[in-house]
């Protein structure tokens, strides 16, 4: 059994794959590669087999129908055989000594007997048409260099999410929730980090820079017009996650206040790019999303609405609207994202 899987969704990736690659093997025997090509029809395939044919210990290698990036990730899980799971995706990288460090604990927790659920490491946006580097550190929110659990959580800022790019879970744990992402379907990363959540029992916090999140290229999921284009599919996302659970009967309430945090920063999202389209039919999307919530969970909605994101993406006036799309573009100048 390898100690670490690093699982990488590929699709018509043969511009930037072999860099990401190049990234994870730096772990050696420790690590097992799988390379999983999502229908490719581009030189992906062809690519990933040489990948494999040159280290037959490390890399593996899955082709498979095109079911988007949450199938990917599911066929991954699947045939994992780390210990540990972590997804990469095919246009980003791992910082190497970051990723060194990261193998040291999780080797330790393996040979300790720990088993801890969710290790947690910093990412870093990167866009280098704008030459920024802008890391995303969860100092101050986590205790440093010991094991913890959510009573042990200090207040996260607004900018400190848990994403799928600073996590490393346990991988019979994902096995266990029997998670599965939707297929298909853009943005699901943010169902494979929330889902899971209420399973973690302990976790870990290596303040290291471990994760590059490339944004930039013009096709890219996260690109803003992009995301605009696909809203219905991000509304669909918000949808699965507050069908996921009643938050309300969270006991932890540590663990509680941030699920509620992070599908408020989901639903503000959504709103955001429903205002900026600013057709009526958008902002009747956005209308229909908040009374789906209120809908499915009146407490839950509540809860959500006493958030200080909520009420200003429930506006209907247009210079309440315009006063949203300000905010959102100064916050998008400070950290770096799309």
């Amino acid at each position: 059994m390898k100690l670490l899987t690093v699982a990488i969704p590929c699709y018509n990736s043969q511009d930037y794959m072999e860099h990401a690659v190049e990234t994870a093997l730096v772990g050696g025997e420790d690590v097992e590669i799988l390379l999983v090509d999502d229908g490719s029809t581009d030189g992906t395939a062809e690519i990933a087999d040489r990948l494999a044919a040159e280290h037959p210990t490390v890399i593996r290698v899955i082709h498979k129908e095109n079911g988007g990036h949450g199938s990917a990730v599911n066929m991954g899980l699947a045939n994992a055989r780390g210990v540990y799971f972590k997804v990469l995706d095919s246009d980003d990288w791992l910082d190497r000594e970051a990723f060194l460090k990261v193998l040291d604990v999780l080797h330790d927790f393996v040979q300790e007997g720990h088993g801890v659920d969710m290790l947690l490491a910093n990412y870093v946006y990167e866009k280098p048409s704008l030459h920024k580097h802008k890391a995303i550190r969860y100092d101050g929110v986590f205790p440093e260099r010991k094991v913890f659990g959510w009573n042990d959580v200090k207040r996260f800022k607004i900018s400190q999410n848990i994403l799928m790019h600073s996590v490393i879970y346990r991988t019979k744990l994902l096995w266990d929730c029997e998670l599965e992402l939707p297929e298909h379907t853009f943005y699901v990363d943010n169902i494979f980090v929330y889902n899971p959540l209420p399973h973690v029992n302990t976790m870990y916090y290596l303040n290291v820079d471990l994760y590059r999140y490339f944004i930039g290229r013009d096709d890219q999921s996260v690109n803003e017009k992009v995301m605009i284009s696909r809203i219905d599919q991000q509304i669909k996302v918000n949808k699965l996650m507050i069908d996921a659970y009643d938050l309300t009967k969270i006991k932890n309430k540590k663990l509680r206040d941030y699920m509620v945090k992070y599908l408020t920063m989901m639903m503000t999202i959504s709103s955001v790019f429903l205002i900026k389209e600013g057709s009526e039919e958008s902002l009747a999307k956005r209308t229909e999303l908040w009374d789906y919530l209120k809908q499915q969970n009146r407490i839950m909605y509540r809860m959500v609405n006493k958030m200080a994101l909520s009420k200003p993406m429930q506006i209907r006036n247009r210079a309440g609207q315009k006063i949203v799309v300000w905010g959102y573009s100064l916050s998008q100048k400070i950290y770096g994202f799309n």
